[in-house]
């Protein structure tokens, strides 16, 4: 799946994605563009399957219903790596599965205790 991930999300995350392409927003050259243009661009740009982002506002700002593909926002406390890396799981099980012009809010996964 082509994924394009957010400026908001450390680039060394698309690691914990194989087997999927993955593009940041800066490589697909709009760096610095205002969510509702980055929308605009991405869908025009008919390159990504999937969006990702830990802007959990976005969703809410921005009319996501028919996008040419999912919104995927990541409830995560900071966008360091350390605390994105723990979402890659259920991200891979469930990219496949997500469709187009609808918004996904993935919640952090339970931590068991040692």
């Amino acid at each position: 799946m082509r994924v394009l991930l957010d400026e908001c999300l450390p680039k060394d995350f698309a690691k914990e994605l194989p087997g999927h392409a993955i593009k940041t927003v800066p490589q697909a050259g709009w760096a610095s563009a205002k969510n509702g243009k980055l929308l605009r661009l991405i869908a025009d740009s008919g390159k990504f399957e999937a969006f990702l982002t830990v802007d959990k506002n976005l969703p809410r700002q921005h009319k996501i219903q028919g996008l040419p593909f999912p919104v995927v926002a990541l409830l995560t406390k900071s966008n360091r790596l350390d605390d994105v890396v723990p979402f890659a799981p259920e991200l891979l099980r469930r990219l496949p599965s997500f469709k187009p012009g609808r918004v996904y809010i993935l919640s952090p996964p339970a931590v068991m205790p040692p």
